[in-house]
């Protein structure tokens, strides 16, 4: 073979490249990191057996799918969240379809938004398993509903439950995982921590807040290499989170849920989950296209990335005015 050939084989190679990694990206339904680790990393049946996974939001959604797949890892389990009723029915589904005995999970109602219950929960989780090795902090609630038509009370209400509370239930965990000098903190987010989107102006917020809290935690933390800080921010996917959300009132429900079938399964976004604890990853975005596309346009073109979110959320507010549900492209 000429160097000629190899010259112009060489050249080919580095012209298809790009355009084969651009085709990679467009199908892609997570941040690169993450779908390498997918492929080459540590498999979560591998690094998570055996350990006490505390999950909160666990009875529905996305905290009830990772308690079903963490059931079949072999794992002991904590359920925490306001429904007792559908927390047992989710484990009853732990103990039908995984791998686990009835001592293996523990049931515990907890409301994020009473902080002063934490303690007494955390308390309750180590007199029960003697450990714990994964805080999954799922509890929250989303809203739509224009900034200016928004009591504070719903703005308030979601800071308590998405940010206070999640903070103080990690500021209870956290001492008895510095002791140890191991565990791991999840935190699942969402891409509106990234990213700001219409009719969510108190979630946006509360989810910004998370992102800022727990990256300054993560800094004071250099000390403990043992103990790992992993956000999670899931864009849309098959939940009752839309039919959960606030509204402009406290006590006023969502009417229209619309279309959800065009979201990501909830078992895809937990299989990913569970690929990141496994890994330690600092930061995973989980999310088909286009939302994946817009949480890099606004990472690392913001002025860009508000610019064209300014632009679909004025179909977005029309739509929401005139009572049609558009779809929920960024969270």
């Amino acid at each position: 073979m000429s160097w000629e050939l190899v010259l112009w084989l060489m050249a080919l190679c580095a012209l298809l490249l790009p355009l084969v990694q651009l085709l990679r990206f467009l199908r892609a339904d997570a941040d690169l990191t993450l779908l390498w680790a997918e492929w080459q990393g540590r498999r979560p049946e591998w690094e998570l057996t055996d350990m006490v996974v505390w999950v909160t939001g666990a009875s529905s959604g996305i905290g009830e799918e990772l308690a079903l797949q963490l059931s079949k890892l072999g794992v002991y389990l904590v359920l925490s969240a306001r429904r007792v009723q559908e927390l047992e029915r989710v484990k009853r589904r732990c103990l039908e379809n995984g791998n686990l005995k009835e001592k293996d999970i523990l049931v515990l109602p907890l409301d994020l938004r009473d902080r002063s219950s934490h303690e007494v929960a955390t308390k309750t989780v180590l007199q029960e398993f003697g450990k714990i090795d994964i805080l999954v902090n799922n509890g929250g609630r989303s809203q739509r509903s224009l900034a200016l038509e928004t009591s504070l009370d719903v703005i308030k209400e979601l800071m308590e439950l998405n940010y206070l509370g999640t903070v103080s239930l990690t500021k209870c965990v956290l001492p008895h995982m510095m002791e140890r000098k191991q565990g791991k903190i999840v935190i699942v987010n969402s891409l509106a921590g990234i990213m700001s989107v219409p009719l969510s102006s108190g979630y946006c917020g509360s989810k910004h807040a998370l992102r800022g809290f727990f990256n300054s935690l993560c800094t004071e933390l250099v000390d403990y290499p043992g103990i790992t800080l992993c956000n999670i921010y899931p864009g849309p996917v098959q939940s009752d989170i839309v039919k959960n959300a606030l509204t402009e009132e406290i006590t006023k429900s969502i009417e229209n849920t619309g279309d959800q079938s065009y979201k990501m399964a909830t078992s895809r976004c937990v299989q990913l989950m569970l690929i990141s604890m496994a890994n330690d990853l600092k930061e995973v975005w989980i999310s088909d296209q286009p939302s994946l596309l817009g949480a890099y346009v606004w990472q690392y073109m913001p002025t860009w990335g508000l610019w064209l979110f300014c632009k679909l959320g004025k179909k977005r507010i029309q739509n929401f005015k005139s009572g049609l549900f558009l779809k929920i492209v960024f969270c």
